[in-house]
């Protein structure tokens, strides 16, 4: 049984039409590329809080200042 977590920041508003489409689409490329059955495909969409993603040893917002220097 293929298990998927998808990560994304709490940012925004991620629609439910949106949610849906990510499942369908993971659910469909291990279909697609590893034969595995759809039925028992598991997708899990987590909504992490800004505050709580870091990159580069930085909180996800001072990383993004960098960018923009």
């Amino acid at each position: 049984m293929p298990y998927v977590n998808i990560k994304i920041t709490r940012e925004g508003d991620v629609t439910p039409e949106q949610k849906a489409k990510l499942i369908q689409g993971a659910t469909d490329l291990l279909s697609d590329v590893l034969n595995k059955d759809p039925r028992t495909t598991v997708v899990v969409i987590d909504e992490i809080k800004l505050e709580n993603w870091g990159m580069g040893g930085l909180p996800a917002l001072e990383y993004r200042k960098t960018l923009a220097d």
